[in-house]
């Protein structure tokens, strides 16, 4: 220690001369009545050693990272008075050390004051008697004065001897995976194989495939968090959520416990609707909401229900979203009372609902709402018996109408088609299908919705705070990426208004307007289409009939104004920019979160993990698959029809083969046995 404090001396004073220049080179420079205060020095303050100054500058120096010519990094992991925060921090390094080096080191000492480590590793040679192994002298040992103060390395020799080893024992799952969290957070779906391939060209030790998966599902456990822990701090999250994003409405409901004095309760459903999203939708004014659902895939499945609206470009406006044990009327039910407590929404209302199919609990709470069903699952539904273009074009047809007589036309000719499959489809339309104009559009589909669930497939199979995070950070971005859009905008109406409008002024050339004398014009065009018009438009924007009344006014020298002064408010551009005015704020860590001081926990659901290995993709409809093969149905009755494949060939269903031997049908030549006598 004498030689070893004599070259610190050394080294301390032409570290401090060369201070001294660099001090003088920027004397004119610096100001000196500013006081500048040296963050790191901040560690050094409660070593406890009686060590001046430039002894201490010195030791930090020797513990930096340092390259060589070839740009190599040398590091210093240990050093004698190196402090570490707590134990645990001393033994994952220790750990690190074993794996870079690939040693196998012993713990043979581990209690609350005291910490040492030696390696057991095989000598390469033996410098002893003959019969008698040399140990090596490789060994740590770590320590603290009392049980509030840091941890300190007391000995230290950093001499291997021993053989380097592919079988690292520190190389455990739960240590690995702590390493690779970063790249698990950059790249969840890397393939265990690859991942297996990385560790051991960067360690060079030896990993099964069965390490690595299990180091990996460990690694994203800590990367999403453990799913029962999310439910303690359930309750922190939803204080965070509102205290971060004003006029956040969250709903929290669990299961009945008969034990009235239990101090827990399990989760059953939880409701979402974020300030920022409620302000922007009713600055969209458009009275339009689309409901539909999405299963959970982690292991505690439920279902995850949204509620999406239609922005002023006919974009998807994500409103509200919960998170329910299952998909029923009882589900539905509470979910809808929920956004009428959150949106003042009252049962006379006129809204428009859409959905994929027909929901109960609409019908009970909003009587007088008009429900639209999407005609893209009734078609689905009919496909399983009419399989023809025929039938869909009929149902296409009648869906489509927007007047009593034109779709009372419309189902008379789907009867005339096929009875049976005109009675089915009455079944399933309630009330009348066509349009009344109160939500300002058109739409039939439940697209919206369908869009919206696609963007939360990497977040359904996570824990529950992280996949509500998840769905939160999504419309944080959503709102982003709209605005940059807007930016771009030029023009009185938003940009699918303005598609539309071109086209519907290109059709209004090819029709004629006769006026009545009153407010009405009989509009004519080709192949025998003739309207009357009053003025009235479906979805707020003028058609290509009204534009034909406009056109002929301005021919008879009356003033009618620019076009766009005819369209709804609900297209006009600075409608579509400001409902994307209001913002989802971002919250903090978890660190950072407020603790909830209510008393009773939250526990998980209850669920038993059905046999078989986990589905993650959706079933498909016949259509989907038939349209992702490429199949198109020809036409012809539905039992009777060929199916065509991508290729242009025809299957090869009820087709005879013909021996190239024997000539007999009914087998091929491989399989022939000689039936033809040859």
């Amino acid at each position: 220690m004498r030689d070893f404090y004599m070259n610190i001396d050394l080294e301390a004073e032409f570290h401090e001369k060369r201070l001294s220049k660099h001090r003088e080179n920027e004397s004119d420079e610096v100001n000196e009545e500013l006081d500048v205060i040296d963050n790191d020095q901040w560690d050094l303050l409660d070593e406890g050693f009686d060590i001046d100054r430039k002894r201490r500058v010195v030791i930090k120096e020797l513990g930096k990272e340092t390259r060589c010519s070839q740009g190599e990094i040398h590091k210093v992991t240990f050093r004698i008075r190196q402090k570490h925060k707590n134990k645990k921090e001393l033994k994952e390094n220790i750990q690190l050390h074993a794996l870079e080096t690939r040693r196998n080191i012993f713990f043979v000492k581990n209690d609350k004051m005291r910490l040492r480590a030696i390696c057991k590793g095989t000598v390469a040679f033996n410098d002893g008697h003959v019969g008698e192994p040399t140990p090596c002298p490789w060994v740590i040992q770590g320590s603290r004065s009392d049980v509030n103060s840091n941890w300190f390395i007391k000995t230290y020799n950093h001499e291997h001897k021993c053989l380097q080893t592919r079988k690292v024992r520190s190389a455990t799952t739960k240590f690995i995976s702590k390493q690779i969290m970063d790249q698990i957070e950059s790249n969840p779906t890397i393939p265990v194989r690859a991942l297996q391939e990385q560790l051991q060209k960067d360690y060079q030790v030896g990993f099964s495939i069965h390490k690595v998966s299990r180091t990996k599902s460990t690694a994203k456990k800590l990367v999403k968090g453990d799913y029962k822990k999310q439910y303690d701090v359930l309750r922190d999250y939803i204080l965070e959520l509102q205290s971060t994003n004003p006029e956040t409405i969250v709903m929290l409901d669990c299961d009945s416990e008969p034990n009235l004095s239990a101090t827990s309760r399990r989760f059953k459903r939880m409701y979402v609707c974020l300030g920022g999203m409620k302000k922007g939708f009713r600055a969209c004014l458009r009275d339009f909401l689309g409901f539909d659902g999405a299963f959970m895939k982690g292991p505690f499945p439920g279902k995850i229900l949204t509620v999406v609206g239609v922005d002023s470009n006919n974009g998807i406006y994500p409103l509200t979203y919960a998170i329910v044990e299952t998909e029923n009327t009882d589900s539905w039910k509470w979910f809808l009372e929920c956004i009428a407590d959150d949106l003042d929404l009252y049962a006379n209302l006129n809204f428009t609902f859409i959905s994929d199919r027909q929901k109960a609990a609409i019908s009970q709470l909003f009587p007088c709402a008009e429900h639209r069903f999407c005609l893209r699952h009734i078609h689905e539904n009919m496909r399983k018996t009419w399989r023809t273009n025929e039938y869909k074009e009929h149902l296409w047809n009648c869906a489509t109408t927007t007047t009593v007589l034109e779709f009372n036309h419309r189902m008379q000719q789907f009867s005339s088609y096929d009875i049976e499959a005109y009675n089915w489809y009455i079944l399933q339309l309630p009330n009348l299908p066509f349009c009344v104009g109160r939500a300002v559009s058109d739409m039939l589909l439940n697209n919206l919705c369908e869009v919206f669930n696609n963007k939360l497939i990497e977040g359904r199979d996570k824990p529950l705070i992280t996949c509500l995070e998840y769905i939160r950070v999504y419309m944080m971005k959503r709102i982003c990426n709209v605005i940059k859009v807007q930016k771009k905008c030029v023009g009185p109406l938003t940009p699918s208004a303005t598609k539309i409008m071109e086209k519907n002024m290109n059709w209004a050339s090819q029709y004629t307007a006769r006026w009545n004398g009153s407010d009405k014009y009989q509009v004519q065009g080709p192949c025998q289409d003739q309207h009357v018009v009053d003025m009235w438009e479906l979805t707020g924007l003028p058609c290509k009939n009204v534009i034909a009344v406009l056109n002929d006014k301005v021919d008879n020298g009356e003033e009618v104004g620019e076009l766009h002064t005819y369209a709804h408010r609900v297209h006009w551009l600075e409608t579509w920019k400001a409902a994307y005015v209001y913002k989802v704020e971002p919250i903090k860590g978890r660190a950072m979160w407020p603790i909830s001081e209510y008393p009773i926990k939250i526990i998980p659901p209850l669920h038993k993990n059905q046999p078989g290995r986990p589905k993650k993709k959706r079933r498909q409809s016949a259509e989907e698959k038939s349209q992702k093969k490429g199949d198109n149905v020809a036409s012809g009755s539905g039992s009777q029809s060929h199916i065509a494949s991508g290729s242009g060939k025809l299957t090869r269903k009820f087709v005879h083969v013909t021996c190239s031997k024997c000539k007999i049908k009914g087998h091929n030549a491989r399989t022939c046995k000689g039936q033809g006598g040859k």
